[in-house]
């Protein structure tokens, strides 16, 4: 980061600006083109640190994880607009997260029913989730494994 001041590296500092966020922004590469889809997560923070994600059984962002399971994922969240007296003067503040990991398609239903209740943790105050066989039979769940990720304060 070339500011270094505004690096964040405190793991539950950057956990933080994840749980606080609405939305997880999923960067795919196909053929060196690149392809980003804004989703909804649950995060599995501490020692696992993984995101849950969950979509429809067809799609272009399937079609290209089958290919390529490296990603790029980015959160950002608080922000505020500051005005200044000219135009350039102008900015924004903000907390944000970028990472990379592999992302894969989950099988195991077990699993899958893990993920869903992530997800659905992150977006309720529940935490104990009950979920349609019929319903998991149609949900692809992605799981993404982060090898790293980087916080920013600005």
């Amino acid at each position: 980061m070339r500011r270094k001041e505004r690096e964040i590296t405190d793991i539950d500092e950057i956990s933080s600006i994840i749980v606080r966020s609405d939305v997880c922004r999923i960067a795919l590469s196909d053929n060196n083109i690149p392809y980003i889809v804004t989703m909804n997560f649950g995060y599995a923070g501490g020692d696992e640190k993984r995101l849950f994600f969950h979509c429809a059984k067809e799609g272009k962002k399937l079609e290209i994880i089958r290919k390529n399971k490296f990603v790029c994922f980015e959160f950002d969240t608080d922000h505020q607009l500051y005005k200044g007296e000219n135009a350039c003067d102008f900015g924004m503040s903000y907390r944000s997260v970028v990472g990379w990991g592999n992302i894969e398609i989950i099988t195991d239903e077990e699993e899958k029913k893990r993920g869903l209740d992530y997800i659905m943790s992150h977006y309720s105050d529940e935490v104990d989730f009950s979920f349609n066989k019929s319903v998991l039979d149609r949900t692809i769940i992605l799981c993404l494994e982060i090898s790293e990720m980087k916080g920013k304060k600005a």
